[in-house]
C-alpha cells in the first residue's frame, strides 16, 4: 500500500465532519481533467507508512471526527479493508471516494459495514464515458452495479460530476440523470485548472451552463446542487 498524500484537516471533503483526507496511489482511469494525475501510478513514492498514518490519527482523536480515503482509486489497494478496520477501531467514521469501477471490491466493504459515507464520480453519459475517463473502453455494467450498491447501501452517499466545458453538454446530464435515477444527492462541480492537470486547454462552463445542466438531471434526482462556482 502506498499512502502518497495527507490533508491533515478539511471541512469540505466529508459532509458535516471535520476530517482528514488520505490519498492512496493507483487508478484505473486517466481522466484528462484529473487534479491528482501524479498519483495514478500505483508505484508512486509513499509519503508515509500505514503505522505513521495510524499514529497521526491516534493523536487527533477528539480533534477530527472523520477520515476520507481517496486517490487515485482507493479500491485498487488490496490492503484497503484492513486499513479501514484499523481506522474504525480508533473510532473514526470513514468516507470512501471511488470511480465506481470495482463493485466486487465495494460490496464486501458494505457487507461488513466498514463505510459510513461514499462519494462516487459519474464521469459522463454512457456514450462518452470512456472518452471522459481517458481510456479506450469502460465496462458500464460495473459502473451501474456500483450505483445500485451505493443507492441500496443504507449509508450516506453522493454522486458527483466534475464538469468540463470541452467534455460535457446537456445530453451528458440527461444521460447521467437516467443512470442515477432516484438518487438522493447529486453534485455538479466545476472543473478548476491547476498545474497538476496534465492536459491543457480545458475549462469550466459558466454558471448559466451549469444551471442548465443541473436542470437536466433534476427531473430524475431528488437533490441536485452546484459546487465550485
Amino acid at each position: 500500500m502506498s499512502i502518497v498524500g495527507l490533508q491533515k484537516m478539511t471541512l469540505l471533503d466529508y459532509p458535516g465532519r471535520v476530517a482528514c483526507t488520505v490519498f492512496l496511489s493507483g487508478c484505473n482511469f486517466r481522466c484528462p481533467f484529473c487534479h491528482n494525475a501524479e498519483i495514478c501510478d500505483p508505484h508512486a513514492e509513499p509519503l508515509l507508512t500505514e503505522d505513521e498514518l495510524l499514529a497521526f490519527l491516534k493523536k487527533r482523536v477528539g480533534l477530527l471526527d472523520g477520515v476520507v480515503l481517496t486517490g487515485g482509486e482507493p479500491l485498487m489497494t488490496p490492503e484497503l479493508p484492513e486499513l479501514i478496520r484499523k481506522i474504525r477501531a480508533l473510532g473514526y467514521p470513514v468516507k470512501l471516494d471511488t470511480d465506481g469501477y470495482w463493485p466486487d471490491r465495494l460490496a464486501p466493504l458494505l457487507d461488513e459495514h466498514l463505510l459510513d459515507y461514499i462519494a462516487m464520480d459519474i464521469k459522463n453519459d454512457p456514450d462518452r464515458y470512456a472518452l471522459t475517463c481517458g481510456v479506450e473502453y469502460v465496462d458500464l455494467s460495473r459502473i451501474r452495479e456500483s450505483i445500485r450498491l451505493i443507492m441500496n447501501s443504507g449509508i450516506g452517499y453522493e454522486f458527483r460530476t466534475t464538469v468540463v466545458d470541452q467534455l460535457h453538454d446537456e445530453k451528458s446530464f440527461e444521460g447521467i440523470g437516467e443512470m442515477i435515477s432516484g438518487a438522493g444527492h447529486y453534485y455538479l462541480q466545476a472543473f478548476h485548472d491547476r498545474d497538476t492537470v496534465v492536459f491543457s486547454g480545458l475549462s469550466a462552463p459558466d454558471r448559466g451552463k451549469m444551471e442548465r445542466y443541473a436542470a437536466c438531471a433534476a427531473s430524475r434526482v431528488l437533490s441536485v446542487e452546484l459546487r465550485g462556482i
